[in-house]
């Protein structure tokens, strides 16, 4: 029973998109149109309506989906292992050095290559 329902709401997911860009569509013509008032009340009306639609939007499939991937990343994001300082500024330096060298290889085939345009056109 739990999935026919499931698949019931599933089935009415664009209406609840289609809800979601009305809310937001009409937060914006909202903001244009009180355009007068105070933008404190403005970005709180949108903030609010933001956050509706974010709710609406979470009860989609889809907006299912982007919760557990955000919730994943956030797992992922604590299993990430910190460079030290000292091979933080290594790898700074390093980086730092090759730009150098990269810009100073480019400058001397840029001259070069003006060098024999030179020669050519005279």
């Amino acid at each position: 029973m739990s999935d026919v329902s499931e698949n019931i709401s599933y089935r009415l997911d664009w209406l609840k998109w289609v809800l979601v860009v009305v809310i937001i569509s009409g937060s914006i013509y909202a903001n244009w149109y009180y355009s007068e008032e105070s933008l404190l009340y403005r970005v709180i009306g949108f903030l609010v309506a933001i956050l509706i639609s974010g709710f609406i939007a979470s009860l989609t499939f889809r907006g299912k989906a982007l919760i557990n991937l955000a919730f994943g990343a956030r797992t992922e994001w604590k299993k990430v292992v910190w460079p030290t300082k000292q091979e933080r500024n290594q790898t700074t330096l390093i980086v730092l050095a090759v730009i150098v060298l990269m810009a100073l290889i480019l400058w001397g085939i840029d001259s070069f290559f003006s060098w024999i345009a030179k020669l050519i056109m005279g």
